[in-house]
């Protein structure tokens, strides 16, 4: 099913998310099985150099997150629901960091596309931090969408194509598989996860995480 016009725009009937939490892998996995999502592309947004690649961006120079562009039918799933999910899927307390991947790539941000995102986003990161649910305050960035360039194909379904991968089994699988918020919403019977402690190391095909970023991977990226 196509959520685009021939132009690429977004569908009318279908709305956008833009959101950052580390691994684009492990939220890309989590969104594509909520019911209301129509699509789920990986890729790289808020820096400043444009089409950077995946090598520029693990560099932690050119200013841009790891992120995911959620369509969405808001008939089915909220925005707000949307971000209840993204809050219980990586730590929002760190700067720059997810467990042991460090860099401004792995920021928490929420890319608003318009001023109604931004006041829910604002609102849901109020309630969200006020809960306490995870034990700091939260330093996630909201700020306005700017240009997207999606990830190489390589990281296209990652999980999907590479469930036996380590950090496949190790990070993402609890995160799709596991409980959702309040019981939440379903889809092919999987539900999003609940409040984790933060993101194991990803492990790059015969690199460590922080070393020079890998081509494209062969067990993880």
């Amino acid at each position: 099913m196509s959520d685009t016009t021939d132009t690429g725009t977004p569908s009318p009937t279908l709305a956008t998310a833009t959101l950052a939490g580390g691994c684009f892998w492990c939220l890309e996995a989590v969104y594509a099985e909520l019911a209301g999502v129509r699509s789920v592309e990986s890729g790289y947004t808020g820096g400043h150099l444009p089409e950077p690649s995946y090598q520029q961006v693990c560099t932690g120079a050119t200013g841009h997150a790891e992120a995911v562009r959620v369509r969405f039918d808001p008939a089915q799933i909220s925005y707000r629901d949307l971000l209840q999910v993204f809050f219980s899927i990586h730590d929002p307390t760190t700067v720059d960091r997810q467990g042991n991947d460090v860099g401004p790539q792995y920021r928490s941000a929420i890319f608003c596309h318009d001023e109604a995102q931004r006041v829910e986003a604002e609102a849901v990161l109020r309630e969200v931090d006020a809960s306490g649910i995870h034990g700091a305050p939260l330093v996630t960035e909201v700020q306005p969408a700017g240009a997207f360039y999606p990830a190489e194909p390589y990281h296209r379904n990652f999980f999907a194509q590479n469930p036996d991968q380590a950090y496949c089994r190790v990070v993402i699988a609890p995160k799709v598989a596991a409980p959702a918020p309040g019981g939440g919403r379903t889809h092919q019977g999987r539900r999003c996860q609940g409040p984790m402690p933060p993101a194991a190391a990803r492990q790059s095909p015969g690199l460590a995480s922080g070393s020079a970023a890998p081509g494209p991977p062969s067990a993880a990226g």
